[in-house]
């Protein structure tokens, strides 16, 4: 089964949630990634619910909290990413 690719500017503005809890942790504000390799690196979120913020995530020099490309399971309605891989 081919893999349905999503284009990084499809993810601005999904809400972001929880794969294990259905918890929303914000939504997807902006994207960082590698100029030279177009290599997603995170997700920037944006209204970071209060679960986010109680969270010791991480966050860019602006103080925007960052959810790793690597955690998002899916991609839909909602930006699906697993919550073990980030906390």
């Amino acid at each position: 089964m081919e893999e349905e690719r999503v284009r990084g500017r499809e993810l601005l503005g999904k809400i972001v949630v929880s794969e294990e809890r259905g918890r929303k942790f914000g939504i997807v504000g902006d994207i960082t990634f590698v100029t030279e390799s177009g290599e997603l690196l995170n997700i920037v979120l944006i209204e970071p619910t209060k679960y986010a913020l109680e969270l010791n995530l991480p966050r860019d020099e602006r103080g925007r909290i960052l959810i790793p490309f690597s955690a998002i399971k899916s991609v839909g309605d909602f930006v699906i990413v697993a919550e073990r891989d980030i906390v």
